[in-house]
Protein backbone atom coordinates (compact mmCIF):
# COMPACT_ATOMS: atom_id res chain seq x y z
CA UNK A 1 0.00 0.00 0.00
CA UNK A 2 2.61 2.17 0.81
CA UNK A 3 4.45 1.54 -2.10
CA UNK A 4 1.30 2.54 -4.36
CA UNK A 5 0.53 5.59 -2.01
CA UNK A 6 3.63 7.03 -3.15
CA UNK A 7 2.78 6.94 -6.69
CA UNK A 8 0.64 9.79 -6.16
CA UNK A 9 1.87 12.81 -7.48
CA UNK A 10 3.01 16.09 -5.84
CA UNK A 11 -0.53 17.43 -6.63
CA UNK A 12 -2.93 14.48 -5.28
CA UNK A 13 -5.89 15.68 -3.00
CA UNK A 14 -5.32 14.14 -0.20
CA UNK A 15 -8.21 16.00 1.41
CA UNK A 16 -10.34 14.55 -1.39
CA UNK A 17 -13.20 11.60 -0.18
CA UNK A 18 -11.96 8.42 0.30
CA UNK A 19 -13.95 6.02 -2.00
CA UNK A 20 -17.20 5.78 -0.04
CA UNK A 21 -16.09 7.22 3.19
CA UNK A 22 -17.01 10.53 4.65
CA UNK A 23 -13.41 10.85 5.64
CA UNK A 24 -10.49 11.89 3.22
CA UNK A 25 -7.77 10.19 1.77
CA UNK A 26 -5.71 11.74 4.86
CA UNK A 27 -7.79 10.63 7.33
CA UNK A 28 -8.37 7.41 6.04
CA UNK A 29 -4.11 6.43 6.09
CA UNK A 30 -4.18 8.31 9.81
CA UNK A 31 -7.73 5.64 11.14
CA UNK A 32 -6.00 2.62 9.11
CA UNK A 33 -2.37 3.42 10.95
CA UNK A 34 -4.23 4.18 14.14
CA UNK A 35 -5.67 0.52 13.62
CA UNK A 36 -2.30 -1.17 13.20
CA UNK A 37 -0.69 0.87 15.74
CA UNK A 38 -3.93 -0.34 18.02
CA UNK A 39 -4.07 -3.73 17.27
CA UNK A 40 0.24 -4.29 18.16
CA UNK A 41 -0.67 -1.89 21.66
CA UNK A 42 -3.32 -5.18 22.66
CA UNK A 43 -1.06 -7.71 21.98
CA UNK A 44 1.81 -5.48 23.84
CA UNK A 45 1.16 -5.61 27.69
CA UNK A 46 2.66 -9.07 29.84
CA UNK A 47 -1.70 -9.63 30.63
CA UNK A 48 -3.18 -8.20 27.59
CA UNK A 49 -6.39 -7.21 28.33
CA UNK A 50 -9.83 -9.68 27.69
CA UNK A 51 -12.30 -7.23 29.05
CA UNK A 52 -11.81 -4.33 26.71
CA UNK A 53 -8.95 -2.04 24.63
CA UNK A 54 -5.68 -1.08 26.39
CA UNK A 55 -6.74 2.78 27.78
CA UNK A 56 -5.14 5.13 25.04
CA UNK A 57 -7.27 8.14 24.35
CA UNK A 58 -9.19 8.11 21.24
CA UNK A 59 -10.47 11.24 19.88
CA UNK A 60 -11.34 12.84 16.70
CA UNK A 61 -9.65 16.00 15.37
CA UNK A 62 -13.23 16.82 13.69
CA UNK A 63 -16.63 16.48 14.28
CA UNK A 64 -17.50 13.43 11.55
CA UNK A 65 -13.32 12.49 11.69
CA UNK A 66 -12.17 9.10 13.01
CA UNK A 67 -11.43 9.18 16.58
CA UNK A 68 -6.99 7.96 16.55
CA UNK A 69 -4.47 7.84 19.30
CA UNK A 70 -2.32 8.20 15.83
CA UNK A 71 -2.16 11.20 13.92
CA UNK A 72 0.62 12.26 11.46
CA UNK A 73 1.74 15.80 11.51
CA UNK A 74 0.21 17.33 8.55
CA UNK A 75 3.42 19.62 8.28
CA UNK A 76 5.23 16.56 6.93
CA UNK A 77 3.31 16.34 4.16
CA UNK A 78 1.76 12.63 2.25
CA UNK A 79 5.91 11.15 2.88
CA UNK A 80 5.48 11.86 6.91
CA UNK A 81 1.95 10.28 6.36
CA UNK A 82 2.86 7.57 4.50
CA UNK A 83 5.88 6.86 7.34
CA UNK A 84 3.53 7.00 10.14
CA UNK A 85 1.94 4.26 8.16
CA UNK A 86 4.75 2.54 7.37
CA UNK A 87 5.91 2.67 11.26
CA UNK A 88 2.76 1.76 12.58
CA UNK A 89 2.74 -1.63 10.22
CA UNK A 90 6.03 -2.45 11.11
CA UNK A 91 4.90 -2.40 14.93
CA UNK A 92 2.10 -4.69 14.27
CA UNK A 93 4.35 -7.07 12.45
CA UNK A 94 6.71 -7.19 15.11
CA UNK A 95 4.15 -8.11 17.85
CA UNK A 96 2.82 -10.66 16.02
CA UNK A 97 6.07 -12.44 15.36
CA UNK A 98 7.39 -12.46 18.84
CA UNK A 99 3.53 -13.06 20.63
CA UNK A 100 2.64 -16.79 21.93
CA UNK A 101 0.44 -18.31 19.74
CA UNK A 102 -1.80 -19.03 23.21
CA UNK A 103 -2.04 -15.15 23.90
CA UNK A 104 -5.11 -13.55 23.46
CA UNK A 105 -6.57 -10.08 24.31
CA UNK A 106 -9.44 -8.54 23.49
CA UNK A 107 -11.06 -7.30 20.12
CA UNK A 108 -15.08 -5.99 20.16
CA UNK A 109 -15.81 -8.89 17.71
CA UNK A 110 -14.26 -11.10 20.28
CA UNK A 111 -10.32 -12.00 22.13
CA UNK A 112 -8.26 -12.49 19.38
CA UNK A 113 -4.43 -14.09 19.17
CA UNK A 114 -1.40 -12.85 17.25
CA UNK A 115 -3.05 -14.09 13.77
CA UNK A 116 -6.33 -12.60 13.70
CA UNK A 117 -4.88 -9.08 14.60
CA UNK A 118 -2.42 -9.69 11.96
CA UNK A 119 -5.26 -10.76 9.85
CA UNK A 120 -7.19 -8.05 10.80
CA UNK A 121 -4.34 -5.69 9.91
CA UNK A 122 -4.01 -7.27 6.37
CA UNK A 123 -8.11 -6.54 5.49
CA UNK A 124 -7.49 -2.94 7.61
CA UNK A 125 -4.93 -2.03 4.55
CA UNK A 126 -6.33 -3.70 1.76
CA UNK A 127 -9.75 -1.93 2.38
CA UNK A 128 -8.37 1.87 3.08
CA UNK A 129 -5.98 0.88 0.36
CA UNK A 130 -8.82 0.80 -1.75
CA UNK A 131 -10.85 3.40 -0.13
CA UNK A 132 -7.56 5.85 -0.86
CA UNK A 133 -6.15 4.49 -4.14
CA UNK A 134 -10.10 5.71 -5.37
CA UNK A 135 -9.77 8.91 -4.09
CA UNK A 136 -6.54 9.45 -5.41
CA UNK A 137 -7.01 8.12 -8.54
CA UNK A 138 -4.69 5.03 -8.61
CA UNK A 139 -4.68 1.69 -9.57
CA UNK A 140 -5.24 -1.27 -6.35
CA UNK A 141 -4.91 -4.75 -7.25
CA UNK A 142 -4.14 -6.68 -3.90
CA UNK A 143 -2.79 -10.23 -4.65
CA UNK A 144 -5.42 -12.84 -4.49
CA UNK A 145 -4.02 -15.41 -2.32
CA UNK A 146 -3.90 -12.50 0.50
CA UNK A 147 -7.21 -11.61 -0.07
CA UNK A 148 -8.22 -15.97 0.01
CA UNK A 149 -6.16 -16.41 3.10
CA UNK A 150 -7.88 -13.37 5.03
CA UNK A 151 -11.21 -14.70 3.98
CA UNK A 152 -10.43 -17.95 5.29
CA UNK A 153 -9.36 -16.37 9.08
CA UNK A 154 -12.27 -13.74 9.23
CA UNK A 155 -14.78 -13.88 6.86
CA UNK A 156 -15.42 -17.85 7.03
CA UNK A 157 -18.62 -17.79 5.79
CA UNK A 158 -17.55 -16.04 2.69
CA UNK A 159 -18.28 -17.39 -1.02
CA UNK A 160 -15.15 -19.19 -2.05
CA UNK A 161 -16.52 -19.86 -5.50
CA UNK A 162 -16.18 -15.98 -6.29
CA UNK A 163 -12.78 -13.74 -7.15
CA UNK A 164 -11.12 -12.97 -3.86
CA UNK A 165 -10.68 -9.47 -4.00
CA UNK A 166 -14.15 -8.98 -5.28
CA UNK A 167 -15.27 -11.13 -2.69
CA UNK A 168 -13.41 -9.05 0.41
CA UNK A 169 -14.62 -6.16 -0.52
CA UNK A 170 -18.27 -7.45 -0.98
CA UNK A 171 -17.79 -8.82 2.82
CA UNK A 172 -16.27 -5.45 4.10
CA UNK A 173 -19.39 -3.36 2.43
CA UNK A 174 -17.29 -2.14 -0.38
CA UNK A 175 -18.94 -3.66 -3.38
CA UNK A 176 -21.16 -6.25 -5.16
CA UNK A 177 -21.12 -9.95 -5.91
CA UNK A 178 -23.45 -11.30 -8.46
CA UNK A 179 -26.24 -12.99 -6.70
CA UNK A 180 -25.74 -11.36 -3.52
CA UNK A 181 -27.26 -8.05 -1.87
CA UNK A 182 -24.57 -5.25 -1.45
CA UNK A 183 -23.93 -5.51 2.12
CA UNK A 184 -24.55 -2.56 4.65
CA UNK A 185 -23.38 -3.50 7.45
CA UNK A 186 -20.29 -6.67 8.17
CA UNK A 187 -18.22 -7.83 10.69
CA UNK A 188 -15.50 -10.10 10.41
CA UNK A 189 -14.76 -13.03 13.05
CA UNK A 190 -11.37 -12.48 14.65
CA UNK A 191 -11.74 -14.48 17.67
CA UNK A 192 -9.06 -17.14 17.74
CA UNK A 193 -9.50 -20.98 16.30
CA UNK A 194 -10.11 -23.43 19.33
CA UNK A 195 -10.94 -20.57 22.00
Amino acid sequence: MVSTLRRADGGADWDAKAGSLEWTCWETVEHLADDLFAYAAQLGPERPPLDGPVPFLWEPRRPGGPANVTYADRKAGPAGLLQVLEACGAMLAAMVRVTPAEVRAHHVFGASDAEGFAAMGVVETLVHAHDVTQGLGLPWDPPPELCRRVLRRLFPDAPTATPAWATLLWATGRGGLPGRERLTSWRWYGAANGG
